[in-house]
């Protein structure tokens, strides 16, 4: 037989596109040559090949082959294919039985000496691969990673030779094992004194997934309370875990298998470019509004961002997705995250400070709050306030607040309601669905349309306002939003008109 085929898998975004692995041997000089739009790494690949064969004691024929990466109009770029063109090699010069590489799907790089080497995006092709029914051979540093996909039959190896010894009967691999979770306590909001407030949002933010902006002065604990988001968000269901965990993997920065449940927090800081916040890349890469993908990106110094960078926010901030275009190829990412922004109110940070230091005149604090664009403040649900706290609050004796545990209950049981409601959080419901859900009695109708317009709030906001208060009444275990629940959601978006007030 002169013709073998190999499954295996491309990497596109966090897609595992499967690949045809198709060698051929004909009469002629000896030659190899790979076609079906290889990039550089898969060109090399038949020099590590060749020697790979060599040293794993088969032989390379001498005849001229051809090695077709199908489809022909899909990119291929790195080391994964080498296993499964070596494979193919060596069965269709009849040294491994064809029929054993029927059922699988093979990926790894090949050292000179036979050693596979890992490759990233395992964990994408292992759920592709279980989607498709066939099983997955590879490398032992990827075998924790693509255990994590339970649908699908992963073995492990550390050589090539031990991949043909399987093959062809003689030794099994060992099957691909995840490791224990590990679960390591994050900070617990007890730690956060007073800022009753600013508490009070997080623990509405957490419930209803909603973005949350804080303002105010140095130090009155912005960045405190964004550290404590991750750990009152409900547990991620395995299905959510495991696209955050694919992104992760195909990041090219990385994956813990063993902390693969745990929601992201991604803190970049304010000197990001747009390209690191989205991704891209002539191989698009996912950027960090991927990487938070089910769990918090928080940005602090908000308006000390390049506003071109904030301005890529607004897609994803309303579609859950990103798509990243370059003049080769196109990836679609998940960004379904909440945002958590910090800013100061004013250049120097004290505006609105009972202290009164602050010197910065009325123009000076509308240039610095301009650097933020109206649109995208329009997209945060909450923008809440947080003071300077008086130093006897911050005694080690002062009283603690609620902890972690006590919070993410309640949080746990309003989520469970909107579930069954309507099957997904207050944050991401849909104009109908919001009329749906969110009905208001009239004299609360009134109230809504008399605090839009006397904040000047588009259409946008005053449903992002319903939905808060939808939120909060799910806190509260009531059927229907009242006066209450409308009023401290609209106390929640008067932040920003609060401290222009104060400054003009």
């Amino acid at each position: 037989m002169n013709l073998a085929l190999v499954h295996s898998r491309a990497r596109s975004g966090v897609r595992a596109p499967t690949v045809r692995v198709e060698v051929h041997l004909a009469g002629g000089l000896p030659a190899m040559s790979i076609v079906g739009l290889p990039e550089a790494a898969v060109r090399e690949s038949k020099d590590r090949v060749r020697a790979a064969i060599l040293c794993a004691q088969f032989e390379f024929p001498a005849r001229r082959i051809t090695v077709n990466l199908a489809p022909a109009d899909l990119p291929k770029d790195g080391g994964r294919f080498d296993l499964p063109i070596a494979l193919g090699i060596l069965a269709a010069s009849g040294q491994i039985p064809l029929e054993a590489l029927a059922d699988g799907e093979f990926l790894g790089e090949l050292g000179l000496t036979g050693e596979l080497r890992a490759v990233d995006g395992v964990l994408p092709a292992a759920l592709a691969a279980g989607d498709a029914g066939r099983k997955l051979i590879v490398p032992a540093g990827n075998g924790a990673e693509a255990a994590l996909a339970s649908r699908v039959e992963v073995r492990t190896a550390r050589t090539l030779l031990e991949v043909c010894a399987h093959l062809t009967g003689r030794k099994p691999l060992p099957f691909a094992e995840a490791p224990a979770l590990e679960r390591t306590p994050g900070p617990d909001l007890a730690d956060v004194r007073g800022q009753a407030q600013a508490r009070r949002a997080l623990e509405i933010a957490a419930a209803g997934g909603h973005h949350l902006l804080l303002i105010g002065p140095p130090g009155c604990g912005k960045t405190l309370l964004a550290s404590r988001l991750p750990g009152l968000l409900p547990e991620a269901t395995e299905n959510e875990a495991l696209e955050a965990a694919a992104i992760a993997s195909v990041s090219g920065r990385g994956l813990d298998p063993a902390r693969w449940r745990e929601r992201p927090f991604r803190s970049p800081h304010h000197t990001a470019s747009a390209v690191a916040l989205v991704g891209g890349g002539a191989q698009p890469r996912p950027g960090e509004i991927s990487l938070a993908h089910q769990g918090v990106l928080f940005l602090d110094e908000l308006p000390e961002w390049d506003r071109r960078a904030l301005e890529v926010l607004r897609e994803p901030l309303e579609s859950g997705v990103i798509t990243v275009s370059r003049a080769a190829r196109s990836a679609e990412f998940p960004a379904r995250f909440q945002l958590v922004a910090a800013m100061n109110p004013c250049p120097c940070g004290w505006a609105g400070d009972p202290s009164g230091r602050c010197r910065c005149s009325p123009d000076v604090v509308r240039r610095y709050r301009g650097r933020v664009s109206g649109p995208l403040l329009d997209r945060i649900d909450l923008h809440v306030e947080v003071a300077r706290l008086p130093p006897a609050a911050l005694r080690p004796d002062a009283p603690a607040g609620e902890s972690t545990e006590t919070v993410r209950a309640r949080v746990v049981e309003a989520r469970a309601r909107q579930h069954a409601r309507a099957g997904k959080t207050n944050a991401v419901l849909d104009q109908p669905e919001t009329a749906s859900a969110c009905r208001l009695a009239d004299a609360d109708r009134l109230l809504l349309e008399r605090a839009v317009d006397a904040l000047q709030l588009s259409a946008r906001s005053m449903h992002r306002i319903m939905r808060v208060a939808r939120t909060i009444a799910d806190l509260d275990g009531a059927d229907a939003i009242g006066t209450a629940h409308l009023t401290e959601a609209i106390s929640l978006r008067r932040a920003t008109r609060g401290i222009e007030a104060a400054v003009a």
